[in-house]
């Protein structure tokens, strides 16, 4: 694909909106959360946790995962934000003895866990305005919108958050879409994100074409994992493709991982070959 590299085959664009988050991204925003935020950020893990404890790998998994989970639901009362955060992040650190998770020359932490899940927690919390009044989640649509063509036919491929960012943003763009393609997403969490996204019910975005969704085994960012269980088809009958990979490493869920697989890059060069140059 040497017209795609050089950038002569398709216009490749990225949408970046780290800096939009408290903090400018550079830590956790549960650091200096009220308490119902970092509940929040508990919640995501608690559902994670449970996700996997239907189906445990092994019985070593399996005690990990008890473990985690009475971290983040001890018995007795727990007071304040601070209490909460400690709660997520002792749990966290459990995790890391998970072997998809355990963490290998500092690349993997419990902060940078429970950071991850905190973004999520903030863009679905449709608070934090700006001067303007404008809310976080907004502010972070609007630049995703825009990075994507009008007029010419848009593949659009999201990861984790940005996958229920492009969800929500797709619903109100009018432009082609001929193909969206999520990886490693976290909208088939059935309490924590999945009843707070927008618009409900939740139904494919009227101009995507198809729609592949791609979840590893060992992304324990997923929830559950075939969103064709959760989302209904839009008018022209298109449903979510859930499609199962297998990554090796520590660390499965960056980007970077799923792209590397055959089986998600192919669908995504034979999409942008079909996209008439713009």
């Amino acid at each position: 694909m040497p017209g795609l590299l050089s950038g002569a085959s398709a216009d490749v664009r990225f949408a970046y909106y780290g800096d939009l988050f408290p903090g400018n991204g550079a830590r956790p925003a549960a650091v200096e959360a009220e308490p119902s935020e970092a509940e929040a950020v508990v919640e995501l893990l608690l559902e994670a946790v449970d996700e996997r404890l239907i189906r445990p790998q092994d019985d070593r998994e399996a005690r990990v995962l008890r473990r985690a989970r009475a971290q983040l639901a001890p018995e007795g009362d727990q007071q304040g934000a601070g209490d909460v955060l400690r709660r997520a992040l002792n749990a966290a650190n459990t995790l890391l003895a998970l072997p998809p998770l355990r963490r290998v020359g500092g690349l993997l932490s419990a902060g940078i866990m429970v950071h991850r899940l905190g973004q999520v927690r903030a863009y679905l919390a449709r608070r934090h305005p700006d001067g303007s009044g404008m809310s976080l989640d907004r502010r972070i649509r609007a630049r995703v919108a825009r990075e994507l063509h009008g007029e010419h036919p848009s593949v659009v491929v999201a990861h984790s958050l940005g996958t229920v960012v492009a969800f929500e943003t797709l619903h109100e763009h009018q432009g082609t879409l001929p193909l969206l393609v999520t990886l490693g997403s976290p909208m088939g969490m059935r309490t924590a994100v999945r009843p707070r996204m927008l618009p409900q019910p939740l139904r494919v975005p009227a101009k995507v074409g198809s729609w592949l969704n791609f979840w590893d085994r060992d992304d324990f960012i997923t929830g559950q994992p075939l969103l064709e269980r959760c989302v209904a088809a839009n008018a022209s009958g298109v449903l979510p493709v859930s499609r199962r990979i297998d990554s090796d490493g520590i660390w499965v869920h960056p980007a970077a991982k799923y792209l590397a697989q055959p089986g998600v890059a192919g669908p995504v060069i034979e999409a942008l070959e079909a996209v008439p140059p713009v």
